[in-house]
């Protein structure tokens, strides 16, 4: 029913830049929250950053100030934007979505298939 594709995900050294896509699609009637988690080996999924349905934001301590979270409702898409990356921001990022479908009451968590980012030092 919905789908989360994430894109823009590489190979970066210390310093530089990337920005994340998520780009949501289906049957989707609105999206509620978007974030941004990551995942390094052995280690738990952690919360990136957040962005609600009236714009205000969250962001993780070890990021704030260097990343920059958006989206664009009309388009069902959010990003990240990733300034003066660090190695320890090398991980998987997960994008997530809490969506209410058309013809349905309920609101439901949906995540993307993952992107790799890594930073080299």
């Amino acid at each position: 029913q919905v789908q989360l594709v994430e894109s823009g995900g590489g190979l970066v050294q210390a310093g530089g830049s990337l920005r994340l896509s998520c780009a949501a699609s289906g049957s989707i009637a609105s999206i509620n929250t978007m974030a941004w988690y990551r995942q390094t080996p052995g280690k738990q999924r952690e919360l990136v950053s957040q962005i609600f349905s009236d714009g205000s934001t969250n962001y993780a301590d070890s990021v704030k100030g260097r990343f920059t979270i958006s989206r664009d409702n009309a388009q069902n898409t959010g990003y990240l934007q990733m300034n003066s990356l660090k190695p320890e921001d090398t991980a998987v990022y997960y994008c997530n979505a809490h969506i209410r479908l058309i013809y349905s009451s309920g609101t439901y968590s949906y995540w993307g298939q993952g992107t790799q980012v890594t930073v080299s030092s």
